[in-house]
C-alpha cells in the first residue's frame, strides 16, 4: 500500500514517510471530532437516568477532550504543512539531479516548455495534494471504515442510513474520476501548447518582423487563447456539475437518518438517545466528508502531474563510476544510434589517436555532429562500444568524462552574464588572468575593446548583444581555458570571417598539441592536413585515411573538393 501510494503520487522516501505520519494524525483528528456528540450522548444519558455528576467532572472531561484535540490538530498541522515544504524542496532537487543525469537525447525528444511546466506547475500541484488531499483522504477513509462498522453493528438500519449516502458519493467520485478530469487534462495540454507558441513568438521576433508576420502571429495566438478558454469553461462546467452531485449525496445522510430514526423510534425499536446520537453522527460525518471531498477531487484533478513526474523519474539515466583516465585515444567499435525510428549512425568504427587530428567530413545530415555527441556522451549510443583509453564510456561517470573533453559546437549557448563569467564556465576555478589569457587566444580581446565595461559587459540572453562570430569566439575561449586532453570541434569557423578564422586556427594549432582532436568542417581546405580524414555518408563510413588517399578512394570526397574549389572561385 505504502509503495503504491509513493509511486502513484511520485513522492520521495521522506515524502511518503511524512505522509503516512500525517495520515495517522488525520485519522485521529476525524475520530476526535466524534468526541462532541459522544459527550452530549453521555450527558443526556446521565440526565435521563437521573445520574448527573458534578459540574467539575463534566468540566474536567471537557478540558481533557479539548487538550487532546489541540495536541492532535497541532501535530497534524505540522506534519501536513511544514513537512510539505520539505518534500517540495526535496522533490525539486530530485528532479534537478535527474535532469543532470539524463542524456541530451531526452531533451531533444521533449518540449522545453513541458519540462519547465513539470518543475514549476506539476511540483506545485503535488505540493498542494500532499499538504491537503493525501493525508486527509487516507485518514478519513480509515476513520470512515471504522465508524461504519461500529455504527452498523450497534443499530444496523440507523448505521446504514448514516453511511450509505457517503459511501455512494465516494464510489461515484472514484468511478467517474477519469470522466471528470478528461476535460481538465485537455485544457492543461492546451496550456502547454500555448506556452510553446508564446515562447516561439518571443524567440522568433526577428523573423516575424522581417517577414511582416506580426498580424498573422497575433491572430494565431489570440485564436489559441480563445480556444483554450472554451475548453476551460467546458471542463469547469463538467467538474462543477459532478462536484455538485457528489457533494449533495452526503447531506442526504442526516435527512435519511432522521426519517428512519423517527420510524424506529415510533415503533419503540430505539430510544431517544440513540435517535439523537445517530442524527448528530450523521450531521458530523457528512460535514467532515464534505470538507474532505474537495481535497480528494483535487487529487483526481492533478492526476496528469503525478504521471509526468513519474515518467521523468523512470527515465533511464547515465550511470558510471569516477575514473582517472591516463590515455585519451578514442575508439568507436561498430557503433549504431537512432533518433527514434530514424537510424543516423550505422555500424561505425574508427580510432582517433592521441596527438593526431581526425577530421569528419561528408554531406549535411550524414551523422558527423551525432558522432561528436556520442563520444562526449551527450547522447548514449544504442549498440557497439565507444572507448577512451580502452575504457567503455558508458561505465565512466559523466563528471569524469566531461573533465577530459572540451567541446565547441556550431550552435553556441551563452548565459546572460558577463563575458568573463561566460568564458570561466570552461573551468570554474580559473583566475581572471587565466580567463583573459584564454580570451586573447580566441581573439575575444578584440570584442572587449569595443565594449564600455570590457570583460564585465553583460551580453544578454544567449549572447543576444553579440554577433554570431563573437559568440563563437567566446565558446572557443572556453575550450582554451579548459585545456582538456580531448577536443571536439564542430564547424567552429562557420560564423567567423577569414581574418579571425586564420588567427584562431593558429591558436588552435598550439592548443591541440599532444591532444586527441576530432574536427568537423565544411571548409575542406582547413582539414586537408589532418592526420586522418573520415568521409561519412548516410550514417556509415564511406572511406578513411590521409587527404591524398581519401581523394583517390572516395567519390564523395572528390566531389566535395571540386564543389569547394568552385565555391571559392565563384565571383558575384
Amino acid at each position: 500500500m505504502k509503495a503504491r501510494i509513493q509511486k502513484y503520487f511520485a513522492l520521495t522516501d521522506q515524502g511518503i514517510n511524512n505522509t503516512i505520519k500525517a495520515s495517522i494524525f488525520s485519522f485521529l483528528k476525524f475520530f476526535s471530532f466524534t468526541f462532541s456528540p459522544i459527550l452530549v450522548f453521555m450527558f443526556l444519558q446521565d440526565y435521563l437516568r437521573g445520574e448527573l455528576k458534578s459540574l467539575t467532572i463534566y468540566m474536567a472531561i471537557l478540558t481533557t477532550v479539548v487538550v487532546i484535540m489541540y495536541f492532535i490538530l497541532r501535530k497534524e498541522y505540522i506534519l501536513t504543512y511544514d513537512t510539505t515544504y520539505e518534500e517540495s524542496t526535496a522533490l525539486r532537487e530530485n528532479i534537478a539531479n535527474q535532469f543532470k543525469r539524463l542524456p541530451l537525447s531526452y531533451f531533444s525528444k521533449h518540449n522545453l516548455s513541458d519540462l519547465s511546466q513539470t518543475i514549476m506547475m506539476d511540483v506545485n500541484n503535488i505540493e498542494m495534494v500532499i499538504s491537503h488531499a493525501l493525508p486527509q483522504g487516507i485518514g478519513f477513509l480509515y476513520f470512515f471504515i471504522l465508524i461504519s462498522v461500529l455504527m452498523i453493528l450497534s443499530v444496523p438500519l440507523m448505521g446504514l442510513a448514516v453511511v450509505v449516502p457517503i459511501w455512494l458519493a465516494m464510489f461515484i467520485m472514484f468511478f467517474t474520476g477519469r470522466a471528470q478530469t478528461s476535460g481538465v487534462r485537455k485544457y492543461y495540454k492546451t496550456l502547454l501548447e500555448n506556452a510553446a507558441s508564446f515562447q516561439e513568438a518571443f524567440e522568433m521576433q526577428q523573423e516575424i518582423k522581417s517577414y511582416s508576420m506580426q498580424g498573422q502571429v497575433e491572430k494565431d495566438v489570440s485564436k489559441k487563447l480563445e480556444d483554450s478558454e472554451k475548453i476551460h469553461i467546458k471542463a469547469e462546467f463538467t467538474m462543477a456539475f459532478m462536484s455538485f452531485l457528489i457533494g449533495l449525496l452526503p447531506y442526504l445522510a442526516p435527512v435519511l437518518t432522521a426519517v428512519i430514526g423517527a420510524m424506529l423510534f415510533t415503533k419503540g425499536e430505539i430510544n431517544i438517545l440513540y435517535y439523537v446520537g445517530y442524527l448528530m453522527a450523521a450531521t458530523t460525518i457528512s460535514s467532515q466528508y464534505a470538507a474532505v471531498n474537495e481535497y480528494i477531487l483535487m487529487a483526481l484533478f492533478f492526476e496528469d502531474s503525478f504521471k509526468r513526474i513519474r515518467e521523468l523519474r523512470e527515465e533511464k539515466i547515465q550511470e558510471g563510476v569516477d575514473k582517472k583516465l591516463e590515455n585519451f585515444e578514442v575508439e568507436m567499435r561498430n557503433v549504431s544510434f537512432s533518433y527514434g525510428n530514424n537510424k543516423v549512425i550505422n555500424n561505425v568504427s574508427f580510432i582517433a589517436k592521441q596527438g593526431e587530428v581526425t577530421a569528419l567530413v561528408g554531406p549535411s545530415g550524414c551523422g558527423k555532429t551525432t558522432i561528436l555527441r556520442l563520444i562526449s556522451r551527450l547522447y548514449d549510443y544504442d549498440s557497439g562500444m565507444i572507448c577512451i583509453g580502452g575504457e567503455d564510456i558508458k561505465k565512466i561517470s559523466t563528471e569524469s568524462l566531461f573533465e577530459n573533453i572540451s567541446i565547441v559546437f556550431q550552435k553556441v549557448e551563452l548565459f546572460n552574464n558577463s563575458i568573463l563569467e561566460n568564458i570561466r564556465i570552461g573551468r570554474k576555478d580559473a583566475s581572471d588572468e587565466e580567463v583573459i589569457l584564454a580570451a586573447k587566444l580566441a581573439n575575444v580581446d578584440k570584442i572587449v575593446e569595443k565594449l564600455p565595461n570590457g570583460y564585465h559587459t553583460v551580453i544578454g540572453e544567449n549572447g543576444s548583444k553579440l554577433s554570431g562570430g563573437e559568440r563563437q569566439r567566446i565558446s572557443i575561449a572556453r575550450a582554451f581555458l579548459k585545456d582538456a586532453p580531448i577536443i571536439l570541434l564542430d564547424e567552429i569557423s562557420a560564423s567567423l570571417d577569414v581574418e579571425n578564422e586564420m588567427e584562431i586556427q593558429n591558436s588552435i594549432n598550439k592548443l591541440i598539441k599532444d591532444k586527441t582532436v576530432i574536427i568537423i568542417s565544411h571548409r575542406l581546405k582547413s582539414v586537408e592536413k589532418a592526420d586522418q580524414i573520415i568521409v561519412m555518408n548516410d550514417g556509415v563510413i564511406d572511406s578513411k585515411g590521409a587527404h591524398e588517399e581519401v581523394l583517390k578512394l572516395s567519390e564523395i570526397y572528390s566531389a566535395m573538393i571540386k564543389k569547394s574549389e568552385l565555391t571559392d572561385s565563384y565571383v558575384y
